[in-house]
């Protein structure tokens, strides 16, 4: 059983279907990295526009796949319709980096991907 992230609303969304839950965990592997590099890049340029619409995008994905980061996301939004320092929304940064990091190295390694 998954530590880093939960299957729950995957398999009720797929019936089940295994070669449908590989197919959706396989495009979570290639978007998600590169969404949240963009999302870190974006808090080191102080582009509060760009954190906010890839935290934004990434939501609905990390939610389906139990990763539970809905305070850190929604402090993100939040942060990004204000003109504070980058340094106020790090540790949320670094949560996120932390959890979904975990989460996509145990998938990689439970769907041998």
């Amino acid at each position: 059983m998954p530590k880093h992230y939960d299957l729950y609303q995957l398999e009720d969304m797929s019936g089940g279907d295994k070669e449908f839950m590989q197919t959706v965990v396989e495009t979570f592997l290639t978007e998600i990295p590169p969404d949240l590099q963009s999302m870190n890049m974006a808090i080191d340029n102080d582009n509060h526009r760009m954190a906010y619409q890839f935290a934004h995008k990434m939501k609905p994905n990390l939610e389906m796949f139990g990763i539970d980061l809905i305070r850190e996301i929604s402090a993100m939004e939040r942060w990004a319709d204000t003109s504070k320092p980058t340094s106020v929304i790090r540790p949320q940064l670094d949560t996120i980096n932390k959890m979904v990091s975990d989460a996509i190295e145990e998938m990689r390694k439970d769907w041998k991907m």
